[in-house]
């Protein structure tokens, strides 16, 4: 069992921008497959370049804010709800495109490799 409770985790810079703080509730090894678990804080006009990760997907859920992500060229709105499905290779790119703060709770889990599979 893990009991993490947000407000007591501390503020770390996301690796893309460090302008942009996170906190991470969970980690790689905390559960299997599950690279992190984590919530950012992007400041109003602040970006996470684009990027892309060979060996995982991302989930984003908006909690507040209005924004925009990039997947593989194409721009998709980010409101409040919004839960976008980032499948790995494909390059994205996050953007607060509002006036107030944008936060996104967001997980990554790690492709089953051929490896992995036979030691199950």
């Amino acid at each position: 069992m893990k009991h993490i409770i947000l407000e007591q985790v501390a503020e770390e810079p996301v690796s893309h921008n460090p302008a942009i703080k996170k906190r991470v509730l969970l980690r790689a090894g905390d559960l299997p497959l599950l690279t992190h678990f984590s919530q950012a804080r992007f400041p109003p006009g602040q970006l996470a370049p684009g990027h892309h990760h060979q060996d995982m997907a991302e989930v984003f859920f908006v909690e507040t804010g209005q924004g925009t992500i990039t997947i593989n060229g194409q721009p998709y709105p980010l409101t409040p709800g919004t839960c976008m499905a980032v499948e790995p290779g494909e390059h994205h790119e996050v953007a607060n495109t509002g006036s107030e703060e944008l936060v996104l709770t967001y997980f990554g889990l790690r492709l089953v490799t051929r490896h992995d599979a036979d030691e199950s």
